[in-house]
């Protein structure tokens, strides 16, 4: 499956964005999908993940009440709604896929599709 994230940019703190991930070459209901972000110097690390059905999600600590991810299987999209950012939010988002998980994982190694990410910027 090929992955094709959308939407980062600048945003000052206490604004919203919406990403959305595109995925194309497979069928995209049969793989776990996920966001991972990585910032300047960090490490890669977990920010939410989805069941193939969208019947069940996972958050990051610092994800939880501000963003939330869905799916459309019909359109093949995966979305990232981020409200109340913060400068900390500022990172790298990556779409990920899993065709293998029977579960939510938070672990990178897990996953083994990758887009190329898109940078967020939120100003404080």
């Amino acid at each position: 499956v090929q992955l094709q994230a959308s939407g980062g940019g600048l945003v000052q703190a206490g604004g919203s964005r919406r990403l959305s991930c595109a995925a194309s070459g497979s069928t995209f209901r049969n793989y776990v999908m996920g966001w991972f972000r990585q910032a300047p110097g960090k490490e890669r690390e977990f920010v939410a993940a989805i069941t193939r059905s969208g019947g069940s999600v996972e958050y990051a600590d610092s994800a939880k009440g501000r963003f939330t991810i869905s799916r459309d299987n019909a359109k093949n999209t995966l979305l990232l709604q981020m409200i109340v950012l913060e400068p900390e939010d500022t990172a790298v988002y990556y779409c990920v896929a899993s065709w293998r998980l029977r579960i939510l994982s938070e672990d990178p190694r897990d996953y083994e599709y990758w887009g190329q990410g898109t940078q967020v910027t939120v100003s404080s």
